[in-house]
């Protein structure tokens, strides 16, 4: 969708306070889940290692219709500039309340809950990697936009700490830019990790004033590209090789390795509003499962040394009160359950991050290799995609389907590796079915 001085994509009128969730992640992507205080005070009190997470909201704002009915495919162009947008960290102790303050903004937290959930910033010296991280992502790409000669410069901005949008947004403007393209650091569908960020941008055109003089699009989601599948099997091949050979060194050469894919899990609730339909009746289950159940599936068809070895798709990080369903299994439960059905050792593939964001440092690093050192289970923690230049080179193949060449066609296309028809989900068919409240003309 393309929020244009034609397509306000805003609700003036209206508060943002939709529900934050990951991708995604996730985005994203994600540190989407920085506010488990968000529960309601008279719940329980989220526990340790959840200040990445965050109840769905009640009754969120109404999105304006132009942005329901938007469409989710945009022709190639000549844009000015690329913004890389993504969530925002803390970078120092005393940052983590006022980044939490915004996280919750006009939830009425107070600062005591707050600090409940800011154990692992607090643990890391306040500081969240997501940052550090993104200069790292917007130093690759700018080399690799070098490198093939694309002549646009690359941009970042956050949506609850510095470089916030509003000021990414001004600086970009101040540079003569006037066509944004934005690149999420989430690769799955999701509200929080795609529909939110649509809000962001247009929101932000208002309080900077500069809707009519800017415009902006997002890039579509990219879970399904090679880009993100490839640093992903070189990850799996290299995790059952490790997990072999410490089984190997514990005596146990028969054993063989389970596949654990991880992601962020999400309100049952939040995960079955979504569409279309299609995605829900071709998998049985809910499209954010069905996204990872479709690149697990393909990891585990395409890399050789998988070949016969099980698997399963399990989440982290849940937050909130108890009474609130959540997709399960937690991976701490799964590896537990695995233990006692003889499994000997796990490879845990964190395909719902596209970096070491803090939910991986210590939901995966932390709390699940110590349930699995309890439990006498051989461990390997996957690597992200991070910089790795596969990731990176086919993240500008997605970004060049929207740069028009010399000859008015794309200059470069990303590709499709995982099977299905995932176009066009971050959308009419997505967002506005999670936000049941919207108004159509």
């Amino acid at each position: 969708m393309t929020i244009t001085p034609e397509n306000t994509g805003s609700d003036n009128g209206s508060e943002n306070t939709g529900p934050v969730h990951p991708t995604e992640t996730s985005d994203h992507p994600t540190e989407e889940q920085a506010a488990s205080a968000v529960a309601d005070s008279s719940q329980a009190t989220p526990t340790p290692g959840t200040e990445d997470k965050a109840e769905a909201a009640e009754a969120p704002a109404p999105l304006p219709v132009d942005y329901a009915e938007g469409t989710t495919t945009d022709e190639p162009s000549n844009y000015d500039a690329i913004l890389l947008a993504s969530f925002g960290g803390p970078e120092g102790q005393d940052d983590v309340i006022p980044f939490l303050r915004n996280v919750t903004a006009g939830r009425g937290i107070p600062d005591e809950r707050l600090e409940e959930v800011a154990t692992h910033y607090r643990a890391n010296g306040g500081i969240s990697p997501i940052n550090q991280q993104n200069r790292d992502l917007k130093g690759a790409l700018e080399a690799e936009v070098a490198a093939r000669q694309l002549d646009i410069p690359i941009y970042w901005g956050n949506r609850n700490w510095n470089p916030f949008f509003t000021e990414t947004f001004k600086e970009m403007h101040a540079a003569g830019h006037r066509r944004i393209l934005a690149l999420v650091t989430s690769a799955y569908n999701g509200y929080s990790s795609c529909g939110q960020y649509r809000e962001d941008f247009s929101l932000t055109l208002d309080e900077t004033e500069l809707r009519e003089e800017m415009s902006v699009v997002k890039v579509r989601q990219f879970f399904m590209d090679k880009a993100f599948i490839d640093p992903f099997k070189d990850a799996l091949a290299a995790g059952i090789a490790d997990v072999r050979e410490q089984l190997e060194q514990a005596g146990k050469p028969e054993a063989q390795p389970k596949i654990v894919f991880v992601t962020h899990s999400i309100p049952s609730r939040n995960a079955e509003a979504m569409g279309p339909d299609r995605v829900i009746e071709e998998y049985g289950t809910d499209v954010y499962s069905a996204e990872h159940l479709a690149v697990a599936r393909h990891l585990m068809a395409s890399v050789p040394e998988a070949e016969g070895l099980e698997h399963s798709l399990t989440f982290q990080s849940r937050s909130g009160s108890p009474k609130t369903p959540w997709l399960e299994p937690d991976i701490n439960d799964a590896l537990e359950e695995y233990a006692e059905a003889g499994v000997a050792g796990v490879v845990v593939m964190p395909i719902g991050f596209v970096s070491d964001h803090m939910e991986v440092l210590w939901d995966l690093d932390t709390e699940a290799k110590d349930t699995a050192a309890e439990l006498g289970l051989a461990y390997h923690r996957a690597a992200t995609p991070g910089i790795q230049e596969k990731f990176v080179s086919g993240l500008v193949d997605v970004l060049s389907e929207y740069l028009k060449g010399a000859n008015g066609e794309p200059v470069g296309f990303g590709e499709q590796v995982v099977p299905g028809k995932w176009s066009g989900i971050c959308g009419p068919c997505n967002c506005t079915r999670f936000r049941k409240d919207v108004q159509r003309s």
